[in-house]
């Protein structure tokens, strides 16, 4: 049993690392299409900028949440800012056209304590003091 190799939208990882930008926006949906035409100048920059990084052995950090995530990411490890420290992300291929910080949560689980003096029917009898 082999595992099934990776396809988005009918192309292979390696037919879509050879797509330019623009070209890969044809491929994903209508929100992220428009996204990726708009600011594809800044995702080439981003992806430029990761790859020197990754030549010098340094850590990839973005405070850019929005950027949507394009096949020449794949294989990058990439802290995304949450708004307190860099959450690091394996990009793989089923991240292609989702954004960085869909993958970077902001807020944390509730955990919910026990209840306080007076926020429980039981007790009211009890001193609030």
């Amino acid at each position: 049993m082999t595992k099934k190799e990776f396809t988005y939208r009918g192309k292979t990882l390696e037919e879509l690392k050879k797509l330019d930008v623009r070209e890969f926006a044809k491929l994903v949906r209508s929100r992220e299409r428009r996204t990726i035409l708009r600011q594809f100048n800044e995702i080439e920059r981003f992806v430029n900028r990761a790859k020197i990084k990754l030549s010098r052995n340094k850590q990839i950090k973005t405070h850019s949440r929005d950027l949507v995530i394009v096949p020449q990411m794949v294989g990058m490890k990439i802290g995304v800012y949450n708004g307190k420290t860099f959450v690091p992300v394996e990009i793989v291929g089923e991240m292609l056209g989702h954004r960085l910080g869909e993958f970077a949560p902001s807020r944390g689980r509730v955990q919910h304590g026990k209840a306080g003096v007076g926020a429980t029917k039981g007790t009211r009898a009890k001193s609030k003091k």
